[in-house]
């Protein structure tokens, strides 16, 4: 059985496109969830994997609505796999229920595997460069070296509360314990 799944990020999002799309390419049974993709736990898609046997066909119009990540697109076409079931997106015409069709599926998920390691590597370079420079990322200190020894006075010797010592200096209670 051909199973449709559908999925729109907000409420204010309509469905119907999607839906006449995956009528149109023979779902017997439609699931669909209003939620952001970035949620793992979506009712709708879960039903769906717990009803799936063996031969069914998941069909969506876009690979990107089923999953937000390619990790999370990896991991929940493997489930289908388990199930003895394909995986079919209209947009990107991959078919995993065709040898040609895992191929294109592999290549496709070794591509932006490939990207994401590269993005990652850049970053990681572009961050050394930066420091080679003497730039350092992230967010400045809270308080200034002598701040810092102010506090520590206060706290320590005064025996002031780490509360008060706070509001004084304008930062949170965990900057005054960790000064």
């Amino acid at each position: 059985m051909i199973i449709g799944y559908a999925r729109v990020s907000t409420d204010d999002q309509n469905l119907d496109a999607q839906t006449d799309a995956l009528e149109a390419a023979g779902a017997g049974k439609l699931f669909a969830d209003k939620i952001s993709g970035s949620k793992r736990e979506r009712p709708e898609l879960d039903r769906m994997l717990d009803q799936l046997r063996d031969g069914d066909v998941v069909t969506v119009t876009k690979y990107d609505r089923l999953a937000r990540s390619l990790k999370d697109l990896l991991e929940i076409v493997e489930t289908i796999r388990e199930r003895g079931a394909g995986f079919r997106s209209l947009a990107e015409d991959i078919d995993t229920t065709t040898p040609a069709g895992r191929l294109v599926f592999h290549v496709f998920a070794s591509i932006a595997q490939f990207e994401r390691e590269r993005v990652s590597e850049r970053t990681r370079e572009g961050l050394a460069s930066a420091r080679k420079r003497g730039r350092i990322g992230g967010r400045p200190p809270a308080l200034s070296a002598a701040q810092k020894d102010e506090v520590r006075r206060m706290r320590d010797g005064e025996h002031r509360s780490v509360p008060e010592i706070a509001r004084l200096f304008k930062v949170s209670e965990r900057t005054v314990r960790r000064a």
